[in-house]
């Protein structure tokens, strides 16, 4: 008999006996109140971490007290493909061996992930058994099988008929290393020790000038309009009058009034880029200006960029500061300026605020019913003072941007 307690083999015995005789198997039964549990799926990508031993303890507990009190419990297992994710594990080992996912091709490629998955998602259902988790096994799907991809396309095609579901051309988080968009949830909002560019557009009267201040000024190619507060003293004056791009000679920016603006940012003006910021966007959408987009899917700069194109991104943001400073155009350079700056929550660059045509969920008509049940009291957060919290949070939602540019997952 052994002097100590062994949990591996005492656990992993007591596990197969309960398997066996199917303790963890549900079935419908009219003389039971069902109790269902699906189990969030683990990604495929490695292996558990302690937050899924955590998460998945306490699933297990909930479902064995709910087989003790008599529910007809269920627990449904199962692993997720984690597109982006899994597309971004795989992609570094074909680095590992000095290629790439373009350089094998699609079909190659996407084998490869399958038997990625087949190795780790093996391996995270064991793990699961050895945690104790009663899932009924006899149930586990995993999100890319035959059945969950058909209905991935049922309720797609159903959402669009019901106009829950569109295409549109609006700005979205771009990731140009994986050239693919990203939801609001995938980007990590990073502090950089950036810089803090002030300029000057002249009036194209020639009466004087008028400056604006930006992060990012490579973005200047695209300007297509000037804002300003329609309350700030400073600026009144030049509303309705237009400013000359001094590497475009032919576009002329209107100066708009517009609440958006805040006046303590900078100069108080800003340039307005539209196709390269969701605030800019909106102001392009409320007065009527064009758009430009000056980068392709790999922020390099395209046709639109004028002397610039062919540049990459942080190229651009050099040559078009040394040049605006050839001009005499640069009044103050602030450096270092620390400021927020999304990165891909799975690569970690810089994402851009890119306009693109993607499909979306239409968020307030999801988000009112949701609102409702908390104001009507019919759920109760706790603490209360989440509630606020919640509400703020689902007054504000943007319509979701569910398409990717993956070689891995549902296809649209």
């Amino acid at each position: 008999m052994a002097t100590a307690y062994e949990p591996h083999s005492i656990e992993r015995h007591w596990y197969r006996v309960w398997e066996e005789a199917g303790d963890f198997r549900a079935q419908p039964n009219p003389d039971k109140e069902p109790f269902t549990i699906v189990i969030p799926p683990p990604n495929v990508t490695g292996a558990l971490h302690m937050g899924h031993a955590l998460n998945n303890t306490l699933q297990d507990v909930l479902i064995r007290r709910a087989r003790m009190l008599g529910f007809e419990a269920l627990w449904v297992p199962g692993t997720d493909h984690a597109g982006i994710g899994m597309q971004n594990v795989v992609e570094r080992e074909l680095a590992k061996e000095g290629t790439s996912r373009q350089e094998i091709g699609r079909e190659a490629f996407v084998e490869r992930v399958w038997q990625w998955k087949a190795r780790y998602g093996a391996r995270i259902i064991d793990q699961l058994r050895s945690l104790g988790c009663s899932c009924d096994w006899e149930r586990e799907r995993f999100t890319m099988d035959e059945g969950l991809s058909r209905a991935v396309r049922t309720v797609f095609v159903r959402w669009f008929e019901d106009g829950l579901i569109y295409r549109g051309l609006r700005i979205i988080n771009w990731c140009p290393f994986h050239t693919t968009a990203l939801s609001d949830i995938e980007v990590e909002h990073e502090d950089v020790a950036g810089e803090l560019i002030t300029f000057r557009y002249a009036l194209s009267d020639g009466s004087g000038f008028i400056a604006v201040s930006t992060t990012r000024i490579e973005t200047m190619l695209g300007d297509t309009t000037i804002a300003v507060h329609p309350d700030d003293e400073r600026y009144t004056h030049l509303v309705g009058q237009t400013a000359a791009h001094p590497f475009f000679p032919d576009r002329y920016l209107p100066i708009v009034g517009d609440d958006a603006v805040d006046r303590e940012f900078g100069t108080g003006a800003v340039k307005v880029t539209p196709a390269h910021d969701p605030t800019d966007f909106e102001i392009a959408e409320r007065h009527g200006v064009e758009k430009v987009n000056i980068f392709d899917a790999t922020a390099t700069m395209n046709e639109n960029a004028g002397e610039f194109t062919g540049l990459d991104r942080y190229e651009a943001r050099r040559a078009v500061l040394k040049k605006l400073q050839e001009l005499g155009l640069v009044d103050e350079v602030e450096r270092p300026y620390i400021h927020p700056v999304g990165h891909c929550y799975r690569c970690h660059n810089e994402i851009e605020p890119w306009l693109s045509e993607q499909w979306f969920v239409a968020m307030t008509p999801l988000a009112g019913p949701a609102i409702e049940v908390v104001q009507d009291g019919s759920v109760d957060l706790a603490p209360k003072r989440f509630e606020k919290a919640y509400l703020d949070w689902m007054e504000n939602l943007r319509d979701w941007c569910i398409s990717r540019q993956l070689w891995w997952g549902h296809r649209i």
